[in-house]
């Protein structure tokens, strides 16, 4: 029997309806009380990643625990392990998630994991998988993203453009996600000594980031002085 006395506390009031409905039937193959517990670590996990990694980590793993051959535990654990910087935790479970649930999601992250491993090369290869052709046009472009920063990693400024480019002119492409493109491509531009060029793709940026997210006015701040 499994010792669960270090397994955090869900709070009385989260509610296991509080789920997508999809993967509360994902979690149907669980006994109804076990999966009402992965349930509210699942809640947990997701509330806490940009607050607190460390905790949203720990009722990750619990949900894994009590969970473990359902795909949707072992993606957030994944993602969970992500955000906390423990990448060589996060690639082992994402890939897990993969095997189990199929498709071609999660290359992004995985290729971000495999960076943090020091490991660009093997990076670069996820984007040019078979499957990074199967990605959504999202996918596809936070791919791009990631891809660029492994040939950063290697000092291979160009190439990193040469990923970006593509994405740079596509119109498929969700607003928050085209800011992002265009700040990168701003940022290889500069990473690349193009400094006029950048200038001009950070003003770019600038204008798209409605919301003020991102630093592309203190970039631009930078390349002038």
């Amino acid at each position: 029997m499994n010792d669960r006395s270090n397994e955090p506390e869900v709070p009385a009031d989260i509610s296991p309806k509080e789920l997508d409905p999809a993967i509360r039937q994902e979690l149907r193959s669980l006994s109804k009380d076990n999966a009402d517990k992965v349930a509210g670590h699942l809640i947990m996990a997701a509330s806490l990643m940009d607050e607190d990694s460390a905790k949203a980590l720990a009722h990750a793993r619990a949900a894994k625990e009590r969970g473990g051959r359902v795909s949707i535990t072992r993606e957030t654990l994944g993602i969970a392990a992500y955000h906390a910087g423990e990448w060589k935790e996060a690639l082992t479970e994402l890939r897990a998630a993969r095997r189990m649930a199929g498709g071609p999601g999660l290359l992004a992250v995985m290729a971000d994991c495999e960076r943090g491993l020091n490991h660009p090369d093997k990076a670069i290869e996820l984007g040019t998988s078979e499957e990074a052709a199967e990605l959504d046009p999202e996918q596809r472009a936070e791919l791009a993203i990631v891809i660029a920063g492994a040939h950063h990693d290697l000092k291979q400024m160009d190439d990193a453009l040469l990923v970006l480019e593509p994405e740079t002119a596509a119109s498929d492409l969700p607003e928050v996600t085209a800011l992002r493109v265009t700040y990168a491509y701003a940022d290889a531009l500069a990473l690349a000594g193009r400094t006029d060029d950048a200038r001009s793709w950070f003003t770019k940026a600038s204008k798209l980031d409605v919301h003020g997210v991102l630093d592309a006015d203190d970039r631009l701040a930078e390349l002038s002085e």
